[in-house]
């Protein structure tokens, strides 16, 4: 290609970025046709040059985040933390002016779905599960339905705490450099054990076994400690992610529920022991044998 067709085409495209663009106006440019079925927004017509220059314009978006926020002696202060602040974000059209709401990514839903996962499994289910184990088996009634019920609430509830857990793993290997130390190593305990506790099942000696009544102590206390942590670090979660007061208060109000169910609960079963243990010792004094019907809940 010779040096002055190189100029010439140079001096076309200069023409054609100062000229002022025809878009979808009648004239010669507009009315030409492509190949493939290419359209373009805009043209201009070189009639210098016997051509013309088609183009379509980039979308020119851009995500903006803006702050507003207090000075003091020239110096500017960090802004508040709360939910408008942390909301304020949005795309800008750079060509047309226009501007739209973003919902914060993949990652926020992500973030979203972790609390939830976890908040449902880890603070709602393995509670009742508890609840389940300790109060129903007291009712004879009640034998042995309330066992695979506490199995079903323990069982759901680990795996869709598995899931929350894998979930909040990935986002810090997502976050690389911000790690929330506590919250993540309560999370890790928190899986650890309730881990132990899903293979303890299968460890579980008879009831007239002589170890049995080890293994109750530890299933108790490690159930009780996964429910205590996991509901410690939903919190803790909460706080990080600074949901909306609103998830705060129906989350306290679900776990309000029930640990008024479990005191309520707590009443009943030991007014059924004691007048069952009144009873037996009735009974024995009569020269019945004592069953150990009457024994307390764990």
């Amino acid at each position: 290609m010779s040096v002055t067709r190189v100029l010439a085409l140079l001096v076309a495209a200069a023409l054609a970025a100062a000229a002022p663009a025809r878009v979808g106006a009648a004239g010669a440019c507009a009315a030409e046709r492509f190949s493939k079925n290419r359209v373009y927004a805009a043209c201009t017509d070189l009639p210098t040059l016997g051509a013309s220059v088609h183009w379509t314009y980039g979308t020119g978006e851009v995500n903006q985040v803006w702050q507003v926020g207090p000075a003091s002696g020239g110096s500017i202060g960090i802004h508040a933390m709360a939910a408008a602040n942390m909301g304020a974000k949005g795309k800008l059209n750079l060509v047309t002016g226009a501007t739209t709401a973003v919902s914060g990514g993949s990652i926020l839903r992500k973030k979203n779905t972790h609390g939830i996962l976890n908040a449902v499994s880890w603070g709602i289910l393995l509670p009742m599960g508890g609840i389940v184990a300790r109060y129903l088996k007291t009712f004879k009634s009640a034998d042995p339905a309330w066992f695979y019920l506490h199995v079903a609430c323990q069982l759901i509830g680990y795996a869709v705490g598995v899931s929350g857990w894998a979930t909040g793993i990935h986002l810090g290997n997502l976050s690389k450099g911000i790690t929330y130390s506590l919250h993540r190593n309560i999370g890790i305990a928190v899986f650890a054990l309730g881990t132990v506790q899903i293979f303890a099942l299968f460890l579980r000696p008879k009831k007239d076994h002589k170890l049995r009544v080890y293994w109750n102590v530890y299933h108790h206390s490690v159930g009780y400690t996964i429910i205590i942590l996991g509901i410690v670090n939903i919190f803790k979660g909460m706080s990080i992610l600074d949901v909306a007061q609103k998830w705060k208060t129906g989350y306290i109000i679900a776990i309000g529920i029930l640990g008024g169910v479990a005191v309520a609960l707590e009443v009943i079963t030991w007014a059924i022991v004691l007048k069952r243990r009144k009873t037996e010792d009735k009974a024995y004094n009569g020269g019945a044998s004592n069953n150990n019907n009457g024994h307390l809940p764990m």
